[in-house]
């Protein structure tokens, strides 16, 4: 049966390493190689992209593949077309695809009708890919996450989910900083996930901070609430100098300077989210050729 990637949890242990040693490999070897020569690829979006959808386009290309991308706009979806129907087809044109959505059920059924692999670009439960890139840029700079303590501040989101599934797969803590409404309407049933609503406690002790935007896609007319309920969870160079000395700084960008960042948390020196950004190419291609070839 081919494997599908809607979570983390799709994934096997030796699978989430295996990826991620793949694209840190592929990184430092620095050329293209035709691993998936013949192989298409579809993405289909519901919602805006910058990075998922480049990285996985140029991955396919440097990977000897192809990719088509495709706007809900651009699919009899948009017109009404039940998802089930659309899946069989476009799944027996394609070699895998790669879906961007407002709601996980719809990568659910997707899948379940779906002759090919089902990649999760991000829906309003998780954001797998976006912790493929996360996770091997620790790597590259730290070596093995397990163990370690990760500090999240904000809102328990799709990443943040994405966050507690690999606490608990890979072995490290994750601590969630957050108000005590999002920590109430959150899911509590992992492992190695704990909340609080104390900065100190979150960040003491961490190999790693990291945060998101507060105002999520499709929370814009709860803006204003949620810009005042996160307010005292901004992480900032004052935070920072909290965690341990050698701690790395990520953010999944797009980011809001003044929000839940400082405006020069970015260019700080213990920031890698330019390399965490650049890291979605790689962990695509990792990710690709565990699914794909």
């Amino acid at each position: 049966m081919h494997k599908q990637f809607l979570d983390l949890t799709d994934f096997s242990l030796d699978d989430l390493e295996r990826a991620i040693s793949i694209s840190i490999e592929l990184k430092a070897r620095n050329k293209f190689e035709k691993i998936l020569e013949g192989k298409f690829l579809g993405l289909i979006f519901e919602k805006s992209s910058t990075r998922t959808r480049v990285s996985f386009e140029v991955a396919m290309n440097q990977l000897g593949g192809k990719a088509s991308f495709l706007s809900i706009n651009d699919l009899q979806l948009g017109r009404g077309e039940p998802i089930e129907d659309t899946a069989r087809v476009l799944s027996s044109m394609v070699d895998g695809l790669v879906l961007r959505t407002l709601e996980h059920d719809t990568q659910i059924k997707f899948a379940n009708h779906s002759s090919v692999p089902i990649i999760n670009g991000l829906s309003n439960k998780s954001h797998p890919c976006q912790l493929l890139a996360d996770l091997m840029t620790f790597y590259e700079e730290k070596g093995s996450i397990k163990g370690k303590k990760v500090a999240w501040f904000g809102d328990f989101n799709n990443v943040c989910f994405s966050y507690a599934q690999a606490a608990d797969l890979l072995g490290f803590e994750l601590c969630v900083a957050c108000p005590e409404e999002i920590f109430k309407r959150s899911i509590k049933d992992f492992k190695n996930v704990y909340f609080t609503q104390s900065i100190e406690e979150a960040v003491k002790e961490s190999d790693l901070v990291t945060t998101d935007v507060w105002v999520s896609m499709g929370d814009e007319n709860e803006a204003k609430k949620r810009i005042e309920m996160f307010s005292d969870f901004q992480v900032n160079e004052d935070v920072l100098d909290k965690a341990k000395q050698d701690a790395i700084f990520l953010h999944c960008l797009p980011a809001i300077r003044g929000q839940e960042i400082s405006s020069s948390l970015l260019d700080d020196p213990r920031s890698r989210v330019w390399q965490q950004a650049e890291n979605r190419l790689h962990a695509q291609k990792g990710l690709l050729i565990e699914i794909l070839k």
